[in-house]
């Protein structure tokens, strides 16, 4: 048994530094930056919604891609699958996925633990 949800939004920003894009996001969201963390992210404060969003600088076009945080990545990633899922690359805490219909997202390790966190889903 293993548990995972949803975890928030990474907004993926082509060669932008993410305080510029942060600048942008978090008066749109209404959320304050807490600044460019020095790895090339910028994190919105989205704790009052239990999410974590995040601006991030990238080489690829611009797009919005969610996370789905897990306690166990290598059964979450196969649950996945089973749905039709495929992976596409693997990080140092995450495995980015492609949907069926072409959409990317990526399974990440929770941090901290999932039982009885809100919206937390229970798999077999």
């Amino acid at each position: 048994m293993h548990h995972s949800r949803l975890a928030g939004f990474i907004i993926d920003c082509q060669d932008t530094p993410p305080d510029d894009a942060a600048a942008f996001w978090s008066r749109a969201l209404g959320m304050a930056s807490e600044g460019d963390d020095g790895n090339g992210y910028a994190v919105l404060d989205a704790s009052a919604r239990d999410l974590h969003i995040e601006v991030q600088r990238v080489s690829h076009a611009s797009r919005l891609h969610l996370d789905i945080e897990t306690d166990d990545q290598p059964a979450e990633v196969a649950r996945l699958e089973r749905l039709g899922a495929r992976q596409v690359a693997k990080g140092p805490r995450w495995v980015v996925m492609e949907a069926p219909t072409g959409q990317r997202f990526c399974i990440i390790n929770a941090r901290r633990p999932l039982a009885g966190a809100p919206g937390t889903n229970v798999w077999p």
